[in-house]
């Protein structure tokens, strides 16, 4: 199987999980949840297969395929938060706050290796922790929704959904400053 076939449906997923983050009844809470671990897989599977088929030894092949996987992996995020963003449990301001932070530290993190150092992961917020939460979260909002513990709709004026997207725009935030840091130190 070609990987950038795996990097395909894994945008699939992301747009599915998107779509099912728009929804307002609380079953599209797990049904997204289950969408962003299925996009999640699939971004982990493509790397192995191609390195497994040996495409990595063929220079051009990996650099292609490490461009197709960046590129599909920045739209993933834009349609999972946005899709947050613009369903029920969160707010649009949240929502493109915790673009920004995301889309700013995936930035910082290769702008390192266009100035030719290594690509740069370090940070508090990296894509792995934000798939696990965006697994987790709305899973455990889903269950405390269908228990009626109104927790789960709000806690302190947000839901566990929207204050996760808070966390993600200052997080993110907070990491594309870090790396930024450490990328400027590097180039001294």
């Amino acid at each position: 199987m070609n990987p950038n076939h795996l990097s395909m449906a894994s945008l699939g997923f992301a747009i599915l999980a998107g779509f099912f983050f728009t929804l307002e009844a609380a079953i599209f809470l797990f049904v997204a949840a289950l969408m962003v671990g299925a996009n999640g897989l699939l971004d982990a599977l493509d790397g192995k297969v191609a390195r497994l088929q040996v495409l990595e030894s063929n220079r051009g092949e990996s650099k292609r395929g490490d461009f197709v996987d960046h590129v599909i992996d920045r739209y993933a995020d834009v349609f999972i938060l946005a899709g947050v963003a613009l369903g029920a449990h969160c707010s649009v301001f949240v929502g493109l706050f915790a673009i920004i932070g995301v889309m700013l530290a995936s930035y910082m993190g290769t702008q390192a290796q266009a100035l030719g150092l290594r690509r740069e992961y370090r940070g508090v917020l990296g894509r792995a922790d934000r798939l696990a939460l965006l697994i987790l979260i709305p899973i455990v909002q889903f269950v405390l929704m269908s228990l009626n513990v109104s927790i789960g709709e709000d806690l302190i004026g947000y839901s566990l959904v929207g204050w996760m997207m808070l966390y993600f725009g200052i997080a993110g935030n907070i990491t594309a400053v870090q790396r930024a840091h450490l990328i400027w130190k590097s180039l001294s």
